[in-house]
């Protein structure tokens, strides 16, 4: 268990896929993500293994949710600077969380 001020200091946010490219180096199929979170956070990239729902041309354009202050990561190459976030479904495939109408890109989720 934690106590709620451990579970605020995570900072959630949501963004807009600019890009999304296949990581070639990647052991397991996995997008670059360019995700713009406003104008206080700006662009920032992320390794995400979502290939089996969706294209990269699907992803450009969708709002999705990420976890904004943890420490970077190399990941295959790529420096992720950002963890978004999705949930597996029953055969481990990944769905990506996102708000269901749109808001403004760097809203904070309570």
């Amino acid at each position: 268990m934690i106590d709620a001020d451990a579970f605020f200091a995570v900072n959630v946010r949501v963004g807009t896929v600019l890009s999304a490219e296949m990581n070639a180096r990647a052991r397991k199929p996995a997008y670059v993500l360019g995700i713009d979170f406003g104008p206080e956070l700006g662009v920032k990239r992320s390794s995400a293994q979502v290939t089996q729902l969706y294209a990269a041309e699907d992803l450009v354009g969708r709002q999705v949710v990420a976890v904004v202050n943890l420490t970077p990561r190399r990941i295959a190459g790529v420096e992720s600077e950002v963890l978004v976030l999705g949930a597996a479904d029953a055969e481990g495939r990944v769905a990506l969380l996102a708000p269901d109408c749109p808001v403004p890109n760097g809203a904070r989720v309570h």
